[in-house]
């Protein structure tokens, strides 16, 4: 019988292995606390934990009691996660990556929060991200900036960087990320693992530090899809605490597993939304990894339909359409007001006088206290209905089951810049969903041993994920494009 191996261990090998007796939750928990001690603060340095769960190792044996007299406890049974740190946790501190939230404990868990723990997971840490999720270096005054493990001089994208690079690293077996512009498919894409940015309604945002509630989602992130999806079945579904959730329902699948087809991209239709690629010297690399990504769907049965849309243009939908700094001074203040929060700062205004955050986020902070819900705001709540209306048509039109292109057109910028040209927004401020997967690497340099990480975006209408799950893994499976990163090996000892 196979041993079990620490790395790029699944969650179906870790429940093999707990059944098998070869593995308990306390010992797994022990090898990655191992790990993050290795690879975190030392050796790479990458900065992606801010605060490991003190009673982690506690929780884990309290679930092998468990486990040998009646079994796993749920579907996420003695299962590490890696946990954002903008998602409440009430025995842990919840900062946004902020000094102006630091030692803040919430009085209550999210709802995501809860779910988790009632499937049996173990919260193993909370993550860096970039402050308050509002750009896409992964960069905070909490933590400082978290490097991408494939290539140490660049950022692991953002703003869910920590559990991206984290998740990459092998310092746990789920994450979470939270996304309103592109902030898990983004680490997702520059990191070689998976992200799933769900419809809007589908996972509860109730007790996660909100940037923008119109386009704010939450999703799961992996190393693989088949784990993701055994993530998603447990955050989906309705919550009274987030109104958007109501819309859910008739639309949540029993199992999301269903879909894990490996010859899900057989019959399949997909777009390829050329206008998304870039057309200059820089961008030729991530267009070669993506359009051998198409041959690859071609070869596994889908049929591919180049699409000409110059109307389409995901900085124009960014930067004329998006609404997420219009909404980051009144969302953020809803939840840092909250007289039963507790928090130490009661809003925008109060954390721009402490001075206590990061100086890359400066500007868009002020810029979101000038901006108000007014004509120009409804303006382009006018212009989403209009582009989500001018995706659908199109797809109805072209008789599509998915839109396909790179989820950044150049690779993750290095530490020091600012994320440039990625195409998330198509996404996010329509509210439907996507998915990333690695589709392979740029040429290896002295600084990328195996080069640098780029993702493969497949998005869909309102409530397709079980149709992007179906492509997302035959594309994996037919393709196996996930590398692990050189700069964080096998421990001496590890399994």
């Amino acid at each position: 019988m196979a041993k079990f191996k620490l790395e790029e261990a699944t969650l179906a090998a870790v429940h093999k292995a707990f059944k098998s007796g070869e593995l308990t939750a306390k010992k797994l928990v022990e090898m990655y606390l191992q790990r993050i001690e290795a690879y975190d603060q030392k050796g790479p340095k990458l900065k992606a934990v801010i605060t490991i769960n003190p009673k982690a190792l506690e929780e884990a044996a309290a679930l092998d009691t468990k486990f040998k007299k009646s079994g796993p406890v749920g579907l996420l049974h003695g299962i590490p996660v890696l946990l954002k740190d903008n998602v409440n946790t009430k025995d842990m501190p919840t900062t946004g990556g902020s000094r102006s939230l630091e030692g803040y404990v919430p009085p209550t868990d999210a709802f995501i929060t809860r779910k988790l723990r009632d499937a049996g997971a173990i919260l193993i840490a909370k993550v860096n991200l970039h402050e308050f999720a509002v750009w896409g270096e992964s960069v905070s005054s909490m933590l400082g900036q978290t490097l991408n493990p494939y290539d140490l001089t660049r950022t692991p994208g953002g703003s869910s960087g920590g559990t991206g690079a984290a998740l990459a690293a092998n310092y746990g077996i789920l994450g979470i990320g939270t996304d309103t512009v592109n902030s898990i498919r983004s680490p997702a894409s520059a990191c070689s693992i998976v992200g799933i940015r769900p419809t809007i309604g589908l996972v509860s945002r109730d007790g996660i530090i909100p940037y923008s509630l119109t386009q704010d989602a939450a999703g799961p992130m992996a190393r693989t899809v088949a784990d993701a999806v055994k993530m998603l079945n447990v955050l989906a579904g309705y919550d009274p605490g987030d109104p958007a959730t109501a819309w859910c329902i008739g639309h949540v699948e029993k199992d999301y597993a269903r879909f894990l087809k490996k010859d899900g991209l057989k019959g399949k239709r997909i777009g390829i939304l050329r206008g998304f690629f870039g057309t200059q010297p820089v961008h030729e690399e991530v267009n070669a990894v993506t359009n051998q990504a198409i041959e690859d769907c071609r070869k596994l049965g889908a049929t591919l339909i180049e699409l000409n849309t110059p109307d389409l243009d995901s900085g124009k939908i960014a930067n004329d359409i998006s609404v997420h700094l219009y909404d980051l001074r009144p969302d953020l203040d809803s939840y840092l007001g909250d007289p039963k929060a507790g928090t130490p700062v009661k809003s925008l205004e109060q954390i721009i006088a402490s001075g206590k955050f990061h100086p890359g986020i400066e500007k868009n902070i002020k810029e979101a206290m000038t901006l108000k819900h007014d004509a120009g705001y409804h303006e382009r709540l006018a212009k989403r209905t209009k582009l989500q209306d001018r995706v659908m048509a199109l797809m109805a039109e072209k008789k599509l089951d998915a839109l396909t292109f790179p989820h950044q057109k150049r690779p993750v910028v290095p530490v020091g810049g600012t994320q440039v040209e990625r195409n998330g927004s198509l996404g996010s401020v329509t509210g439907f969903p996507s998915i990333v997967v690695p589709g392979g690497f740029t040429k290896p340099t002295d600084t990328a041993a195996i080069g640098v990480p780029v993702g493969v975006e497949f998005f869909g209408r309102p409530w397709a994920e079980g149709l992007l799950i179906e492509i997302g893994y035959a594309y994996e499976q037919g393709t196996k494009n996930r590398c692990l990163p050189v700069t964080t090996p096998k421990l001496a000892g590890e399994m």
